[in-house]
């Protein structure tokens, strides 16, 4: 079993991702030889759900920037969402240069000391043009520098049988030595003609909560919203949902957040239900989430879909294994 620490892991969509074993949308996706040795986030809660669905051996709820590498096991596999709002379109006034998005050094640095066959690194799309590309060529320059051969690729979670358009930068670095062996190349796309549409995780539009659906004032507001403004985004069934965010449990009409139209005649919308949420992230049902429904929009708006990154994390499976074989034959 290759060894993973999971630093930013959060409720731990990568980690069940690298893990494996889990069903969605009638599919198997297979256990990997991937162990969780260490996982660390700064989220308390997000760190109980994660300890409700994973066998990892050390769970930390600390600041990365106050641990100590020493304190981090020896390890094959690193990886790591670091925290994106600065880089994201959805908040463009965020400061590029603030504390947050300079926490890639703080995996830089974990990388550079642990000295791992590989990194995983996740951000969104943003990343790749803010200050006309000036960031992502400083975190790139910055992984190179510590011994790794990087590949990078923009991911859309839809390609892969997730049912949301959700777009990702994905950088995996190869320690140079084996990369002298073997170089990478990503997953090939399963599901780019074939998109997973949204009924997968929403198969009805009626419920009964009452608390889900949105008050006869709210749609009254967006209708007398400016014409010029993103209004009421209901999501067609037969499509996969736009990208669920972070703040879930507190979508608007008025906003560019996915929502439901449940009866047009009678202007009924609705938000996404946790479950309906998690699935769009494409969790598997049995994944439980630890805190308040609130939290729990949260932590799934927050995560790396585990699909998509099952697909990434068996690339690197077969990647390892190949220069595995490569390194025995040359030793004959």
């Amino acid at each position: 079993m290759y060894k993973v620490v999971s630093l930013f892991s959060g409720c731990g969509g990568a980690d069940q991702g690298i893990v494996g074993n889990f069903m969605f949308n009638n599919k198997k996706y297979n256990r990997l030889p991937f162990e969780l040795v260490y996982a660390t986030d700064i989220d308390q809660k997000a760190l109980n759900s994660h300890m409700k669905n994973f066998e990892c051996e050390k769970v930390v709820c600390k600041d990365i920037c106050e641990t100590g590498s020493e304190e981090i096991p020896e390890c094959d596999i690193v990886v790591g969402g670091f925290p994106c709002q600065s880089f994201s379109t959805v908040n463009p006034t965020k400061d590029p240069f603030d504390d947050r998005a300079n926490l890639y050094k703080q995996m830089v640095r974990v990388v550079k000391d642990k000295q791992p066959k590989v990194f995983i690194a996740e951000n969104v799309k943003g990343m790749m043009t803010l200050h006309k590309g000036q960031i992502f060529e400083r975190i790139i320059k910055a992984f190179e520098e510590v011994g790794y051969t990087t590949y990078t690729k923009l991911f859309n979670a839809a390609d892969y049988g997730v049912p949301q358009r959700r777009e990702r930068v994905i950088i995996v670095g190869i320690r140079n030595d084996l990369n002298d062996i073997m170089e990478y190349s990503f997953p090939k796309e399963t599901n780019k003609n074939n998109w997973v549409p949204l009924s997968v995780a929403v198969p009805e539009l009626a419920i009964e909560q009452e608390k889900y659906y949105f008050s006869e004032k709210a749609v009254q507001g967006m209708k007398n919203a400016k014409n010029n403004m993103k209004r009421g985004l209901y999501q067609d069934l037969n499509k996969p949902c736009l990208t669920g965010t972070s703040h879930l449990a507190k979508v608007s009409l008025n906003s560019r957040d996915p929502v439901l139209l449940v009866d047009p005649n009678k202007e009924l919308y609705r938000r996404f239900t946790p479950l309906e949420a998690a699935r769009i992230q494409s969790f598997p049902d049995e994944f439980e989430f630890a805190g308040s429904e609130t939290d729990a929009y949260r932590q799934i708006g927050n995560a790396i879909p585990p699909v998509m990154f099952w697909h990434i994390s068996n690339s690197i499976k077969k990647y390892l294994e190949m220069v595995e074989t490569a390194e025995q034959k040359e030793a004959i």
